[in-house]
């Protein structure tokens, strides 16, 4: 689901500074940023170009999800006493929604999660799964699969002794431990629990070069498949055997001829002095997509500003290693692309995501079908920061899988088509896109609440500003209370520097007139 900007947690009295330096945008200019207009409320355009349909959307600071016709009027409700996350109509015109459970004991931050539940038009609850407490808990997005089970991310927690085990950098883990993401298939049984079908966790796909006494060590260039345990604290990428062979012996040499510096690398097991403080949520898995034709998952990443694709045809005692499946890889990652950086492909200037959210493969009988396509935010992009959407014609054979030369990142270069506006279009958070049947792309800029249709010419024929919410604060857990407006602000009003506006979605989804659930609720198809 959705993504907010990762909550750290609060060392040194430093957590609401941290808080309000993520939203550049609530505080006026900000890396090339101009200052934002007025903003208009409910629909702006309409023309004949736009596909026929309703919107659903759910403001992260409401109760209320709403579904709106082409001209913006609400046509149903669904009502929750819980805040929202994902959601999803299905075809009997049931709504199947996340939520938050705020009083986690050890996870906290932007998307949090912990319940899923099914409701019927009128908001009865038929079925509810909670996954929440000190050790894990479900986060942002899941995904509904053709056979009725429900595919989701959840945070597992590991000790720092767990961590520094697995070969964590001592300086970049703290006593909150680290929060590994993995993934669960629920088969729902009513009207509470599941039965959980199917794992994978990333802490079985780990690699790491400090230390060769500890588990997973290894080169980590050439492993692309597997996930560096220090990604995203690494200050140089990641080097191979040969390449940290010869650094290693140019330091000899240095230090042999009297230029040794004070900072000498720490044993293994021992924190460097004045390291950064721990980070536990490192991956911050924000989004969760199937390929029903070819078993295939697909994540994002957005600490690490990766897109990760899985075989799910695995087992789950597969998925725990490096064998079997379709692909016969087990659970290792079959391709990732946005950020080679991370398996010594590429450096700082061959990054391609920017905290990116909602990646999905385009459903078969679509334009594009089979490509991805994704809501780049473009927070931190360097020069000045704006979003973007991006289309990406993956090099995947479905008889031999995914391609990339040896030593070489894993393609595209470029994409195939992308949508910007610097100057009007940026949210640096959360958001999300959808490609559409007529071949236009559905784009939710998340901040702001503003949804619009743009055609492959990247012309708008479609667009609406969310003017609901506002009534909820925003808790994100016990560890990391959320800053409050100030006494004389007016009625919903966000806390100077909060990200999450009172209008603000985590993403929106236009429903077809041929979808069942439409007819289910008694609207037109």
């Amino acid at each position: 689901m959705a993504s907010f900007p990762r909550m750290r947690r609060p060392l040194a009295g430093v957590a609401l500074l941290a808080l309000l330096s993520l939203a550049p945008a609530a505080q006026g200019p900000a890396n090339g940023q101009p200052a934002e207009a007025p903003r208009p409320k409910g629909l702006v355009t309409n023309e004949p170009g736009a596909l026929p349909g309703y919107t659903l959307f759910a403001p992260l600071r409401s109760l209320t999800t709403f579904l709106i016709d082409m001209r913006g009027e609400v046509v149903h409700e669904w009502k929750s006493p819980h805040p929202p996350l994902s959601f999803y109509l299905q075809d009997d015109g049931t709504l199947l929604r996340g939520s938050r459970i705020d009083e986690n004991p050890t996870f906290f931050g932007g998307g949090l999660g912990g319940r899923i539940q099914r409701l019927a038009p009128d908001g009865t609850v038929l079925w509810e799964f909670v996954l929440s407490d000190a050790e894990r808990t479900l986060h942002h997005d899941f995904e509904p699969l053709p056979n009725g089970n429900v595919l989701a991310i959840a945070w597992e927690r590991l000790s720092r002794a767990e961590a520094l085990a697995l070969g964590r950098d001592p300086a970049h883990v703290d006593e909150g431990g680290l929060w590994p993401d993995y993934l669960i298939e629920i088969r729902p049984t009513p009207p509470t629990g599941g039965e959980i079908v199917w794992e994978w966790h990333a802490k079985d796909h780990l690699i790491q070069d400090l230390d060769p006494a500890k588990p997973g060590y290894g080169s980590i260039p050439e492993h692309p498949e597997r996930i560096d345990v220090n990604a995203g604290a690494r200050t140089d990428a990641p080097l191979t055997e040969a390449e940290r062979e010869k650094k290693a012996k140019e330091e000899r040499e240095m230090r042999a001829l009297g230029y040794a510096g004070d900072d000498e690398e720490a044993a293994p097991g021992q924190a460097k002095a004045g390291g950064p403080p721990g980070d536990g949520d490192w991956l911050h898995t924000n989004s969760v997509d199937y390929d029903p034709e070819h078993d295939l998952v697909l994540l994002s990443t957005p600490e690490l500003c990766e897109l990760w694709i899985l075989d799910h045809s695995t087992t789950t005692a597969e998925a725990r290693g490096s064998r079997g499946g379709r692909w016969k890889k087990g659970g290792d990652l079959l391709y990732r692309w946005g950020n080679p950086r991370h398996y010594g492909a590429g450096t700082d200037a061959d990054r391609r995501l920017f905290y990116q959210h909602q990646p999905e493969f385009v459903p078969k009988g679509l334009p594009g079908a089979g490509h991805v396509t994704v809501f780049n935010n473009g927070r931190a992009r360097p020069e000045k920061e704006y979003s973007s959407v991006e289309e990406l014609v993956l090099p995947f054979d479905p008889a031999r899988g995914f391609q990339r030369e040896p030593g070489k990142a894993f393609g595209p270069a470029e994409p195939v088509w992308s949508y910007s506006d610097p100057e009007r279009f940026f949210s640096f958070f959360i958001s999300g896109c959808q490609r559409l049947a007529n071949g236009n792309t559905l784009v939710c800029s998340g901040k702001q609440g503003r949804f619009f249709e743009v055609t492959p010419a990247k012309a708008i024929v479609w667009e609406y500003w969310n003017p609901y919410g506002g009534e909820l604060e925003m808790g994100m857990g016990k560890a990391m209370p959320p800053p409050k407006p100030p006494p004389d602000a007016p009625p919903g009003a966000a806390p100077p520097g909060g990200p999450v506006e009172p209008t603000s979605c985590f993403r929106a989804t236009r429903i077809p007139l041929d979808h069942p659930g439409l007819a289910a609720l008694g609207l037109r198809r």
